[in-house]
């Protein structure tokens, strides 16, 4: 798929189901089930259907709601992985520029792409934040 096409279909508005399964990462406190982490998989896969989401998407970043002294939660696409992070503590270095963006209050996720941030709103509209060159 070409670039062009690419950037258009990552700029629509995600689905309902979509955004509900991102905004519950906390739900199962600081650490997921391998059963609810495959079910998250499948929703981001299936939002995507045109693409190897997995060879596109790096990461979502997000507050987090585990209180103190958690501040932002992480899911790493390529392992599967989802992490909480203290207040001050490092993301891994292609997550922390969402970081901001995730707490900034507007957004429900921050998806992290290589070149990009796509910031997502409770209603699934998606601002598209590029990297500096």
């Amino acid at each position: 798929m070409d670039a062009g096409k690419l950037a258009l279909l990552l700029r629509r508005p995600r689905s309902r189901e979509y955004c509900d399964a991102l905004r519950r990462l906390d739900a199962g406190g600081a650490h997921l089930s391998p059963e609810l982490l495959d079910k998250l998989m499948k929703i981001i896969e299936d939002e995507f259907p045109e693409i190897a989401i997995r060879g596109t998407l790096m990461g979502i970043v997000s507050r987090c709601y585990l209180g103190d002294p958690y501040e932002v939660h992480t899911l790493d696409i390529s392992g599967d992985i989802i992490e909480h992070y203290k207040r001050g503590e490092s993301l891994p270095e292609y997550m922390e520029k969402a970081r901001g963006l995730a707490l900034h209050g507007n957004y429900a996720f921050v998806e992290v792409y290589e070149n990009a941030c796509r910031a997502v709103s409770e209603d699934g509209s998606v601002a598209v934040i590029m990297d500096e060159a």
